[in-house]
């Protein structure tokens, strides 16, 4: 059974979301405010984390930071914060996905599977499989995860590899923004492709760390982003 993590101080809300989750075949866990929060998520494992931005003690941005420092568990944020500024905030701090206040029970399940879904795939990935994909100096190395550019390694999040590889295998082909959400975030339609925007942005400042000439992904505007082969 996968197990949730929701870090919320409004007990009406946690609870609306805990119900619908249980119902949906979910162990879940609830913590009230920032500090028990980040504990839990460093102590536990969990499948994904849903987490609040405004909380007692520590905000959900402080709280997404500190996971992602050492975990690549799933989070998705929930917060009546619906401008694009706090979207972007959210993700570019680690977050996999984000969702405002008010949601449709329907809409929260459906992101959380995906979610898991894609993380499961990701602890099992390299199994039956160890793609190696070298291009320009880039070596993306499937069955270990890791990312090599001139020899040099590359310190990639979970979600920045997985957009990265998709690209790569599949080089020289345009992909709009809606596209690569689908493939790399695993939904259609309920996501905010401002995220694709922001991991994209992401890449290319670790890729050109080196001060390489080489342009890896290239933005093709109007239509989408594709990866020079």
């Amino acid at each position: 059974m996968n197990k949730i993590l929701i870090i919320e101080d409004e007990e009406e809300i946690s609870e609306f979301e805990k119900d619908y989750l249980e119902v949906n075949g979910f162990s879940v866990d609830v913590e009230y405010d920032g500090e028990a929060g980040v504990k839990s998520a460093l102590n536990k494992d969990y499948d994904l984390i849903l987490l609040d931005l405004m909380l007692p003690n520590m905000s959900g941005y402080d709280i997404c930071k500190k996971i992602r420092v050492n975990k690549e568990v799933p989070i998705l944020i929930v917060s009546a914060k619906k401008e694009d500024i706090d979207i972007i905030k959210g993700l570019g701090f680690g977050a996999n996905d984000y969702i405002t206040k008010p949601f449709s029970p329907g809409e929260l399940v459906a992101r959380v599977k995906a979610q898991v879904e894609r993380y499961n795939k990701i602890v099992d990935i390299g199994k039956n499989t160890n793609d190696k994909i070298s291009i320009k100096g880039l070596t993306i190395d499937k069955l270990s995860r890791m990312v090599f550019l001139n020899e040099k390694e590359i310190s990639l999040t979970a979600t920045e590899f997985d957009l990265l590889y998709f690209l790569a295998s599949n080089p020289n082909r345009v992909f709009s923004k809606d596209e690569i959400f689908t493939h790399v975030w695993g939904m259609e339609s309920l996501g905010d492709v401002a995220s694709v925007v922001v991991y994209i942005k992401k890449l290319r400042e670790k890729l050109e760390i080196s001060q390489t000439e080489q342009k890896y992904i290239e933005t093709i505007w109007g239509v989408g982003y594709k990866f020079k082969k």
